[in-house]
């Protein structure tokens, strides 16, 4: 005898939310023991390598890959394209999520959690990471503010508070550019102290320009990646004339980014270890030829700018590849700490190696992220900016309040 049980809706959860709500869950677990026994006890974290997979993944990375949100408002509200409006809420929302993830996970690395807003009244004025955590602090602030529409225009009480926000945006979209452009250039200033500890293919005095240049790449891939995905997660169209036109842009930034790398190179003599380093000359054609080299080939073909696979995989080795440039420039190129200068290991460092626990938290950490987005999606318009402007478009309307059209 067979017994048919059927659950209630509300108890009926898919398999990707539960195991997102599995990942979160081990995440929050170690997250707990690491602030009643102290970091040491999770991760093979020391003094004389305080940096590893927490900082390269957590910061350089959860950072860099929600530079999305500001070349879209930028794109929509300050340089007036107005057709990329479909894509501006879910880049904001990827970009206020990307934020809080980062920032999440600095509580956890950081060795006084509790003490994240002392920096806001012990200033030190010498320090890169002030910057960098005003700016940070401040910008998700002012994606907040970005979003709050989106979730005010679900509630009919509150949708002149949303007119009035899309009203005096405008000059914070200009401070959320500023504050992106600041702190995404910053993050390679934060590695100008280390000339002797970076390895020459990466060290460089315009690391700040690099750092900028290659996130306005990462941002423009990570909104293909979103819209992809969540095209397909909620059975929704998918804007590819408007991700072609990102596609399109993206061999120009790689370009100007790979004259930039191979330029500041042969101008600082550090050509010559480009194939004499081991592994870290792997590492390093390896971030060129995916990052680079490959899509700007891929995306020069017209019919991968214009399929929905060829769009996803652009993006996919695209943020791969420059991905692993954060990794390699602050964590696998940096100089060992004892006399030898690079271990033939791919790590660069037999002293450290990342944990489980330190990989579970950063794991969890980002389902946590797509979890929230799905959820939010799911509950607010995120994408009723698309409906409005296809509906809109035919009685010569305009979905989304640009300042000065009023």
């Amino acid at each position: 005898m067979k017994l048919n049980i059927t659950l209630p809706k509300f108890l009926r959860i898919g398999t990707l939310p539960l195991v997102l709500i599995a990942l979160m869950g081990i995440a929050f677990v170690v997250a707990i023991w690491r602030y009643a026994f102290g970091i040491g006890d999770i991760s093979d974290l020391s003094y004389s390598y305080p940096w590893g997979f927490w900082i390269s993944f957590d910061l350089f990375t959860g950072v860099v890959i929600s530079s999305g949100g500001f070349l879209m408002a930028g794109t929509v509200y300050i340089l007036r394209i107005k057709e990329f409006e479909p894509l501006l809420r879910p880049s904001v929302l990827t970009a206020f999520l990307g934020y809080i993830m980062v920032a999440v996970a600095l509580l956890v690395d950081l060795g006084q959690p509790l003490r994240i807003w002392y920096m806001m009244i012990h200033w030190n004025h010498t320090s890169v990471l002030l910057e960098i955590g005003i700016c940070v602090m401040t910008y998700l602030t002012v994606l907040a503010i970005e979003f709050a529409p989106v979730v005010l225009e679900s509630f009919p009480k509150l949708h002149k508070i949303a007119h009035l926000i899309h009203k005096f945006i405008m000059p914070f979209v200009i401070l959320g550019v500023v504050l992106s452009t600041l702190h995404q250039s910053s993050l390679g200033s934060l590695l100008l102290i280390q000339p002797q500890k970076l390895h020459p293919l990466w060290w460089t005095p315009i690391l700040p320009v690099m750092f900028f240049t290659s996130a306005i790449s990462v941002g423009l891939s990570m909104i293909i990646l979103e819209s992809s995905l969540s095209s397909r997660y909620f059975q929704r169209g998918l804007e590819t004339h408007l991700l072609a036109k990102l596609a399109k842009a993206l061999p120009i930034t790689l370009g100007v980014y790979l004259l930039l790398k191979f330029g500041e190179l042969a101008v600082s003599g550090d050509l010559g270890y480009l194939f004499t380093s081991g592994v870290m000359s792997v590492l390093f054609w390896a971030e060129i030829f995916i990052g680079v080299l490959f899509p700007m080939v891929w995306f020069s073909i017209k019919k991968n700018r214009t399929t929905p696979s060829g769009l996803l995989t652009g993006a996919v080795i695209t943020l791969l590849g420059l991905i692993l440039n954060r990794f390699n420039v602050s964590w696998f190129g940096v100089k060992h700490p004892d006399p030898l200068y690079y271990l033939p290991t791919f790590m660069g460092n037999v002293d450290y190696f990342p944990t489980f626990p330190e990989v579970a938290v950063s794991i969890g950490i980002f389902s946590a992220g797509i979890m929230a987005f799905g959820l939010i999606a799911k509950y607010f318009p995120v994408f009723e900016a698309e409906h409005e402007t296809e509906e809109e478009h035919a009685h010569g309307l305009q979905a989304v309040p640009v300042p000065g059209d009023d």
